[in-house]
């Protein structure tokens, strides 16, 4: 089957840290933020920030493909501001066998540089690039940004 990757970069306002912190705590801060994109995070297992913690990420009526999602963190690194995770459950499944993403803020300036990127490998040779979840990540990164400045 077809297996890649995809990577973006977006420059936001917000300082790295203060935009980390957003990431890190996006199990509360996400779904009273952006409740037109996330219906509830609810941790799982662990505290929803440690490597193995489990996240079930509802996502509102609007997701026409992803309705849930659960999710493990792999690894993360506060010190560098990063995070991998997989998607273990859910309906991204029944397009990708594989799914696996990567967050990194970096300062730039008085702003910051936002990476995301993902590994995956689809079900079928017919199911696209997942263009559509990097085009949610830009968003959400552009209305993180955006929360994080008016805070």
């Amino acid at each position: 089957m077809g297996s890649g990757q995809l990577h973006v970069e977006v420059e936001v306002k917000s300082p790295a840290d203060k935009f980390w912190g957003i990431i890190r705590d996006s199990a509360s801060v996400f779904p009273k933020a952006f409740p037109q994109d996330y219906k509830s995070i609810e941790v799982l297992e662990g505290d929803g920030k440690a490597p193995g913690s489990v996240r079930l990420v509802t996502y509102s009526d609007g997701s026409p493909m992803i309705k849930v999602s659960k999710e493990k963190i792999d690894a993360a690194d506060d010190a560098e501001r990063w995070v991998a995770y997989s998607v273990i459950d859910g309906d991204l499944l029944k397009y990708y066998k594989v799914f696996k993403g990567k967050i990194y803020v970096i300062p730039k300036g008085d702003g910051s540089l936002v990476k995301w990127s993902c590994d995956f490998e689809r079900a079928s040779e017919e199911i696209p690039e997942p263009n559509m979840i990097k085009e949610f990540a830009v968003k959400n990164f552009k209305d993180m940004d955006a929360f994080v400045l008016q805070a």
